[in-house]
């Protein structure tokens, strides 16, 4: 019975703490371990978009997880293989934009959008430059993609934000988030589009910067700054909170998750996750937050972890 204790404590850490208090749990996993995803909640249900596969290449696939009925189902694969898209959700349809793909020469930058209904993958109008490890949110009826990179290498950086109306599918370029930065994440709550993290080179150059764009005034505004520096982290929102998880820093992989309240102003720290990954898809629906796919590091094997944290009331 020696091994006893660390089962116990090894259940402990997952709960998050004890009693009926808020818990993570372990998910049936991923179909296919993949970093590098983007993720979108569709009516209800878990979507986990494109990413890079343990081989090294870009992935088409697209997977569903219904928590209803606890399992995956496999959706149409993308037209085209990409990792660190961009993917959001209105009305059932799931919209896909840009990513990194592999082209002719080696590893480009897309500038493809298509969109998802009647199970089939629709062409959208591309956008008006490539873009990839960007951060997409829905706002009435537009689709706003805010950071990532226009090109490869250290000056790719995208210095502009796009939205695509979604009645005239026309594409509109607006101010982009400052610091200009790639591996961000966007999730839009109360009519805004919130923009967390992000990185403008490697690990060691994550930024804690958090703002907010208000459609109306057609400004950004500047949040307080998230409790810790995070590129290729996930943002998602749950609960009327903004929630920032995941990501990795000099060290790996980062386990705390916060959450930002637009009543208070303020961040307060969330469970942390028990298994954190860089380069995973953070889906809210309703009190929960779903962590997908990632990686432990930055650069390491793709997993197909699979949790989910209800969140805490105050």
């Amino acid at each position: 019975m020696r091994y006893l204790p660390a089962v116990l404590l090894s259940l402990a850490v997952l709960a998050g703490c004890s009693g009926s208090g808020p818990a993570w749990r372990v998910l049936p996993p991923a179909s296919e371990a993949r970093s590098g995803v983007a993720g979108a909640a569709v009516s209800g249900r878990v979507a986990v978009v494109g990413g890079l596969t343990a081989s090294g290449d870009a992935s088409p696939r697209v997977d569903l997880y219904d928590p209803r009925r606890r399992r995956w189902i496999r959706l149409p694969d993308l037209p085209q293989a990409v990792e660190r898209p961009m993917a959001a959700s209105r009305g059932g349809r799931l919209y896909v934009m840009g990513g990194y793909h592999e082209g002719p020469d080696g590893w480009e930058v897309s500038d493809r959008a298509w969109v998802l209904f009647d199970r089939r993958w629709h062409p959208l109008p591309d956008m008006p430059e490539p873009r990839a490890a960007a951060a997409a949110a829905i706002v009435r009826n537009r689709i706003y993609i805010v950071g990532g990179a226009r090109a490869l290498g250290a000056a790719g950086l995208a210095s502009t934000s796009l939205h695509l109306d979604l009645r005239t599918l026309r594409w509109t370029a607006f101010a982009g988030v400052t610091p200009a930065r790639r591996d961000l994440g966007a999730t839009a709550l109360g009519g805004r589009v919130y923009a967390v993290g992000g990185r403008t080179a490697g690990p060691a150059s994550n930024v804690d910067a958090a703002e907010v764009y208000d459609p109306v005034a057609r400004a950004w505004t500047r949040l307080p700054d998230l409790p810790s520096r995070r590129g290729g982290g996930g943002v998602t929102t749950a609960a009327r909170l903004v929630v920032s998880g995941g990501g990795d820093g000099p060290s790996g992989a980062l386990a705390q998750v916060d959450g930002f309240d637009p009543e208070t102003g303020e961040w307060r720290s969330l469970p942390r996750s028990p298994r954190p990954r860089t380069g995973a898809a953070f889906v809210g629906i309703g009190r929960v937050v779903y962590q997908a796919a990632g990686a432990a590091e930055a650069g390491g094997p793709p997993s197909t972890t699979f949790l989910s944290l209800r969140v805490p009331q105050d």
